[in-house]
């Protein structure tokens, strides 16, 4: 008879509470959230040896691990090269607008072979509608986007075709059907594809695609498709092709051989290029290297062993960088003598005012973009824009101001010197504008420095006491230049008139090109836009003349009162008489200090700036707008205009006041 006893330990395991907290599930997903926050670089190679070597945590996760590793057999130096660029987008970490902004850009006009539309299309479909795309998106964790540019796109002439069978084979190694859109793009000298795919696969399950898939087996397969279609290059091709690169000033391809030969002590032994894998290439590397040691980026430290400056890949992409903007630069201004500029945002007390020449993204998978300003001081400036501007905000030909949002602003410093014991008053500085000669109207300026102050009064910098009365502390301009680095990033584009100057001459509104009037012309010089500036104005000054808003002494034009505000108000009124044939409701004008409130319906956009339709069923208002309450669109909001500065209402709880 056995003997049971109460104190006996027995392993009873039970099934998991939660299976989606087993181990490979938390790594599968630490790997999504990393992956979510920038592209799939390649691995990083172990001593330099090895395609597989020294991957990165996670990189075999997924699907398609397997076939990265046999994947690229079949190619020799010979086959064609094609360079893929990935971004793999958190979708609940990214702007709720990313995935529409990115669909928007890549079907944009100009982008097709003949300079047409380009055209979205899918597995079957010549027609894709990127709409329905996105809303199938909508829940989704993440997407992929791809970048596939092969080396000799446009000899492969039917990119289509193309990239669907490259995707098939995508499908085949990740074993799933998958759900993308593409647009080809012929704008630029390499013809390239934009793929954007799901992040599901056709089980409805979040799509995760291996890290050395990403990094090797797709760019693998893109180019064993391309040279099935095209064959292989000839030893000529290739030598002409490294010849040039020799000379050239970014990193090439002779400067990845080079790195890899130099292992970790960053040396290169010449007597190692003889082995019979290099030796095609022997000559051409030492050329390289001696133009290298010419740029001051290697050095031969003893006969036929060569050192490579650390910083050497760095700077070399960084001149290629230049040398594309450069390229940009000089197709933008069509030959038109200019002097090129990058604006560099850190540059203290400097602002660009221009013409926008040309407009375009400097980074396709985060649509980034730049624009191409030729300004009134000669030159044609370069501007890398921050990730939240929106190009369609800035029309070719329009006027900006573009400056750092690291300068401390003038406004500031006015307000900071006028302050009494740390209190600003609107009517001392109005006494104080109206007493200077600078052709500029006091309220106008009065009104320009309370619509900063609204902006500091919401990050909590300043203080409202009362009506014209400001609390101000005594370090504003440092405050003020802090708040605006970290709210606004590297550069500030500030819409001075979103018309050209050629339509400014004859409208009726408040326009750029009016304040040039008030002002005399000064600080415009005779080059470039400056000049056509100059030929305008008096265009500019003989219609105002015939609206009465002017009259000519002789040589001289003289302007009538405050007519920057009479320009506004005739085109307010023009507009409103407008909207009210359109929609039967009765317009409201925008009293200073009144309340409106009202549904926010619309945007119009007229010569004196942006206005918000305001709607409460019976009445409407127009008052100045600002981005802040584009996310309203539709909702009840309230303003109230103080000083020709207004002061949004978005929530009970919170005031937004500009």
């Amino acid at each position: 008879m056995t003997e049971r006893r109460g104190d006996d330990f027995r392993v009873r395991p039970s099934a998991p509470k939660n299976r989606d907290k087993c181990f490979v599930s938390k790594v599968l997903k630490q790997v999504g959230k990393a992956g979510g926050k920038s592209a799939v670089r390649r691995p990083a190679l172990a001593g330099g040896k090895g395609q597989h070597a020294g991957q990165r945590p996670g990189s075999r996760l997924g699907r398609g691990h397997t076939v990265a590793r046999f994947s690229g057999a079949s190619l020799t130096p010979l086959s064609r090269r094609v360079a893929i660029k990935t971004l793999l987008v958190n979708q609940r970490q990214a702007s709720p607008r990313s995935l529409a902004k990115h669909l928007r850009y890549i079907e944009r006009d100009g982008a097709g072979r003949d300079g047409e539309p380009g055209r979205a299309y899918g597995p079957q479909a010549n027609d894709a509608d990127l709409g329905t795309f996105r809303e199938r998106c909508q829940d989704d964790r993440h997407h992929f986007r791809f970048i596939v540019s092969p080396e000799d796109g446009a000899e492969l002439d039917d990119l289509r075709t193309y990239t669907r069978h490259l995707m098939g084979r995508m499908e085949a190694d990740l074993g799933t059907r998958l759900d993308w859109v593409a647009v080809d793009h012929w704008n630029t000298d390499n013809p390239h594809t934009h793929i954007v795919v799901r992040g599901r696969d056709d089980t409805g399950k979040d799509l995760i695609i291996a890290g050395d898939y990403i990094a090797h087996g797709f760019r693998h397969r893109a180019a064993e498709l391309a040279t099935e279609w095209l064959g292989p290059h000839t030893e000529l091709e290739i030598q002409q092709t490294l010849q040039r690169e020799v000379e050239q000033e970014r990193w090439t391809s002779l400067d990845r051989t080079l790195q890899r030969e130099a292992g970790d002590d960053s040396q290169v032994h010449v007597e190692r290029l003889n082995e019979p894998r290099l030796q095609r290439q022997r000559l051409l590397l030492i050329g390289r290297l001696q133009r290298l040691q010419r740029m001051g980026l290697a050095d031969e430290i003893r006969p036929g062993i060569w050192i490579l400056q650390a910083d050497a890949e760095k700077t070399l992409r960084t001149l290629g960088e230049r040398g594309d903007i450069i390229r940009t630069l000089q197709r933008a201004m069509s030959g038109q003598p200019r002097e090129l500029a990058v604006f560099e945002p850190r540059a203290e007390g400097r602002a660009v005012i221009g013409r926008v020449a040309a407009k375009g993204l400097a980074d396709e998978l985060r649509d980034r973009g730049y624009l191409v300003i030729d300004g009134i001081d000669g030159r044609a400036h370069y501007v890398a824009l921050n990730a939240r501007d929106e190009l369609a905000n800035y029309p070719a030909g329009s006027v900006v101001e573009v400056r750092g949002s690291a300068e401390i602003r003038a406004a500031d410093r006015t307000i900071a010197t006028l302050a009494s014991d740390g209190l600003y008053r609107t009517d001392h500085h109005l006494a104080i504008a109206q007493g200077q000669k600078n052709g500029r109207d006091p309220r106008e300026v009065v009104a320009a420095h309370l619509r900063r102050l609204e902006a500091l009064r919401r990050a909590g910098i300043v203080e409202r006491v009362a009506e014209g009365l400001w609390k101000v502390p005594d370090d504003l301009p440092e405050r003020g230049r802090q708040y605006d680095a970290q709210r606004l990033g590297g550069v500030v584009v500030e819409l001075k008139s979103h018309l050209p100057i050629e339509r400014q001459a004859r409208v009726i509104g408040a326009t750029w090109l009016d304040q040039q009037l008030i002002g005399g012309g000064r600080g415009l010089g005779d080059l470039g836009f400056a000049g056509e500036v100059k030929q305008v104005m008096p265009q500019r000054a003989d219609f105002l003349v015939e609206q009465g808003l002017a009259e000519r002494q002789g040589q001289r034009v003289i302007l009538t009162r405050n007519l920057l505000a009479t320009l506004r108000n005739r085109e307010l009124a023009q507009a409103a008489k407008d909207i009210a044939a359109e929609t039967g409701l009765e317009y409201r004008p925008v009293v200073d200090g009144q309340r409106m409130a009202g549904v926010y319906r619309r945007s119009i956009v007229l010569a004196s700036g942006r206005y918000a339709v305001l709607d409460d069923g019976m009445r409407f208002s127009l008052v100045p707008w600002k981005p802040i309450i584009e996310q309203r669109l539709g909702q009840q909001i309230a303003a109230t205009l103080r000083d020709s500065g207004v002061s949004w209402e978005i929530s009970r709880s919170r005031g937004v006041g500009i």
